[in-house]
This record gives structure tokens, C-alpha cells and sequence, in this order.
């Protein structure tokens, strides 16, 4: 594609990473098969090739953004499905990324939508302030239809969101050693909505490493990666607590040292493996964020990489395995997950249209409801064409997310891994399975 940036345009080093990007599509179309808006909508615009062109469109006339480039630019998921098809190695994660901070400053929203998304800044980043928000969630349950009817269709699909059952207790900072002779020392990132929703995922994790020989550490200055104010477009934000992450586990590697940094929140992952090119440009922290992202791992990676020593082998259970976007996508990452499945006894089964999103997308189900209601309906469908005993995802946004459309148990893999070498019975699978 090409592109008509200035000289003092690309002196920004963010316009110069755009153009790079936009030289890269070759018009081919190979990512709107992939991109879950265009399968469901079939608008040109609401495909990453059609995305670009208004991203190219806005950034080269260094334009405020328009209300149909916001309507487009906002129906997008970043599921990254596109850049796992995309033959020419678009990066188009990086590129909306930056189209939303643009949209952000440019761009004055509805009053609601902007009350909206302050919201998500300043509660869902906070886990005690997300549980507060979800009893208020719980008591408005049956108000959700008529929420809706009166236009506030996102608060409607926070509350139909919120869990009925309680959280277990928060996951306390600190060091959790390892049984027997230590093999590894790791951090391990709580996230924000993964602990106020399901503290049981990083427990899990923690009983699990800690059983097979592995040190684990909370660092008590980490929370939130920051992703859920970067994909809005709230970059400040975002960086601040990319910087505070990166603090925190520098202590710890110039301390007694890691040797990964786990992350059992597959789009929390995503971002804090991306850390190194959010803050290339700033010198204080680019080398720290880049050795940071270095030692960035998915739990399952690491996992995989460690060996499990399951104690009891599942009788034929069957799990269907629901692959998250910024897993598969974002990362990478396909085969461990399973492996670790298969290895402890589950009769791992795959979900048809595996690809396409469950409509979670970090706050997407809640700004979009429509879509993302549209996207789940058809990930049930497929996911019951399994028949199933439980659903296994690496995302508590995809948990949260299946689990509001179906009565099958939905669990973390880690849960099940835990469960398997020695540990306790997730919950959910009380009073079903011993």
C-alpha cells in the first residue's frame, strides 16, 4: 500500500512505525475470512482491510477522527485472527492500537460512552473496586433489560456479566516456596479482573509450581498490565502501569532473579509481551521493558516446557478447549495448553470455527454488547457440537464470557492441571466429578 506521510509526519516515531505497517498490506483480503465483524456484518469496513484504509485515511491528513471511523475502528475486536492469516505480516495490532490513542484525543464521545469508559479506567484496572462494582452488578441483574431499553446497553451488559457466585479470597503479595529441592524462581502477574473475578486461577498456579519444584513470587507493587486502558485508546494510563509492572520485577530479577515472568491471563500476556515496543522510545525504561517482555511466558508455556506429574489420571473426561485470541493470536501459542491437557488425562476435544472470538475481547462485551452477544451464541453452538463434560480456557474474559451462555463448568486449564497433579477440585466441578 501506498502511503504520503510527510517528512515532519514520520519524524513521530509512531507515524513511522504506521507507515511500515500500512506499506505492508498488499490489499489481498486474506483477513476478512479470519475477522469475526466482517463474517458477522460482511461491511468492508468492518474488516481489517477496510480498517486500514480509514486508519490510512485519518493518520496521512493528520485528521481528527470522524464518527464513522470510531463506529469501525470501535466494532473491532482485536482479536488478531487477521494477523495469523495475513501472508504479508501486517501488523495490525500496533497499528489500531494507535489509531485508538489518535481517536482518544481527537475525538469527543456521547456523554455515555464517555462515562462508560472512564468506568473501565478507573475500576476494572482496581480488583477491590471491580468486586465493589460487581455486587452493584448482582443487584442490578434484573434491571438489565430495561437498562438496555433506555440506550445504556453497556451498563446492561456489565450486569448481566456479574457473577452470582462469590469470589474466593484475594491472592496475598509475597513468596511461595517450592516443595523439595527448588528447579525454578518465577513471577507470577495476578492481573485486575483475573482477581477479583477468580483468585482460585493464580492459587492454582501457585500449588502447581510450587509442587513440581518451582519458586513462586507476587510481587506486591504489580497489578494491572495495562491493557484494559490501552485498547481504549488511554495511553498515559496504560504506560504508567506498564511502568510500575516493570519496577516491581526488576526488583525481583536484580534481586534473587526469574526465570519467567507467568501470566495465566492470556491477553494480560499479549500486552506485557509487547511492553518492549510500548516504551521503546523511552529511555529510562526501553532496555528494562524489553528484557521484561523477554522473560514474559504464558503459564502453559512454561508448564510445557517443565514437565506435569499428574497423581491421578481423569477417567475420559472430555474437554473441549477453547483457544483465546490473544493465545492463539496474540502469542502464539496452540500446542501447549493441549499437551498439558492430554499429559494429565483429558480427552482434549477441538471446538469447530476455533478462530473466531467468543465476543469478550477485554471490555468489547461490554461496549458491544450486540456483536459480542452475536459471537458467543455461535461459540455455544459450536462448543455443544463437542458435547463436552467442561470447558477449558487460558482467559478469565473468555471464562467469564462462555460461562454467562452455557451450564457446562468453564475452567482455566491451569485449574484442571492443578487438579490433576494433586490438587484440590475446582469448584465448579463439585458435585459432578471426583
Amino acid at each position: 500500500m501506498q502511503t504520503t506521510f510527510s517528512l515532519a509526519q514520520l519524524a513521530d516515531p509512531n507515524i513511522a512505525v504506521a507507515d511500515t505497517i500500512l506499506r505492508a498490506c498488499v490489499h489481498c483480503g486474506f483477513c476478512q475470512a479470519a475477522c469475526p465483524t466482517y463474517v458477522l456484518l460482511g461491511d468492508e469496513l468492518d474488516s481489517p482491510r477496510g480498517r486500514i484504509y480509514l486508519i490510512k485515511e485519518m493518520l496521512e491528513h493528520d485528521a481528527p477522527a470522524t464518527p464513522e471511523v470510531v463506529t469501525h475502528i470501535d466494532r473491532c475486536l482485536s482479536c488478531l485472527a487477521c494477523m495469523t492469516t495475513c501472508p504479508s505480516g501486517v501488523h495490525y495490532m500496533h497499528l489500531v492500537d494507535h489509531a485508538r490513542a489518535h481517536i482518544e484525543v481527537t475525538y469527543k464521545r456521547p456523554l455515555v460512552d464517555r462515562l462508560m469508559r472512564l468506568f473501565l479506567a478507573h475500576v476494572m484496572p482496581y480488583p477491590r473496586r471491580l468486586r465493589m462494582a460487581m455486587v452493584a452488578g448482582v443487584i442490578g441483574k434484573p434491571f438489565a433489560p430495561l437498562l438496555a431499553a433506555i440506550g445504556l446497553k453497556p451498563l446492561a451488559a456489565a450486569a448481566r456479566l456479574a457473577p452470582l457466585r462469590a469470589p474466593g479470597t484475594m491472592t496475598e503479595p509475597g513468596v511461595y516456596p517450592a516443595q523439595g529441592p527448588r528447579k525454578g524462581r518465577v513471577a507470577l502477574l495476578t492481573g485486575c479482573a483475573n482477581e477479583a473475578l477468580a483468585p482460585q486461577i493464580t492459587q492454582a498456579a501457585i500449588r502447581l509450581l510450587n509442587r513440581h519444584g518451582v519458586e513462586a513470587v507476587v510481587a506486591p507493587d504489580a497489578g494491572c498490565c495495562g491493557s484494559l486502558e490501552h485498547h481504549i485508546g488511554r495511553e498515559a494510563g496504560a504506560l504508567s502501569k506498564a511502568r510500575a509492572n516493570i519496577d516491581a520485577w526488576t526488583r525481583e530479577i536484580e534481586g534473587e532473579g526469574l526465570d519467567a515472568i507467568l501470566i495465566t491471563i492470556s491477553g494480560c500476556g499479549t500486552t506485557v509481551k509487547d511492553y518492549g515496543f510500548m516504551l521503546r522510545t523511552d529511555p529510562a525504561y526501553a532496555a528494562r521493558a524489553a528484557k521484561v517482555s523477554g522473560l514474559a511466558r504464558d503459564v502453559s508455556e512454561y508448564l510445557a516446557a517443565l514437565g506435569v506429574k499428574p497423581a491421578a489420571q481423569p477417567s475420559n473426561l472430555a474437554v473441549a478447549y477453547h483457544s483465546a485470541c490473544s493465545l492463539q493470536h496474540g502469542q502464539k501459542v496452540h500446542r501447549q495448553p493441549k499437551d498439558l491437557l492430554t499429559a494429565c488425562g483429558f480427552v482434549v476435544k477441538e471446538i469447530p470455527e476455533a478462530h473466531l472470538c467468543c465476543g469478550s475481547a477485554g471490555t468489547y462485551n461490554i461496549m458491544q454488547p450486540e456483536i459480542a452477544g452475536r459471537l458467543l451464541g455461535r461459540k455455544i453452538g459450536n462448543i455443544g457440537k463437542t458435547a463436552p463434560d467442561m470447558i477449558a480456557a487460558g482467559n478469565i474474559g473468555c471464562i467469564t464470557q462462555i460461562a454467562s451462555g452455557t451450564s457446562i463448568p468453564v475452567l482455566h486449564v491451569v485449574e484442571l492441571i492443578d487438579w490433576a497433579t494433586g490438587g484440590p477440585l475446582p469448584e465448579p466441578l463439585k458435585g459432578r466429578f471426583s
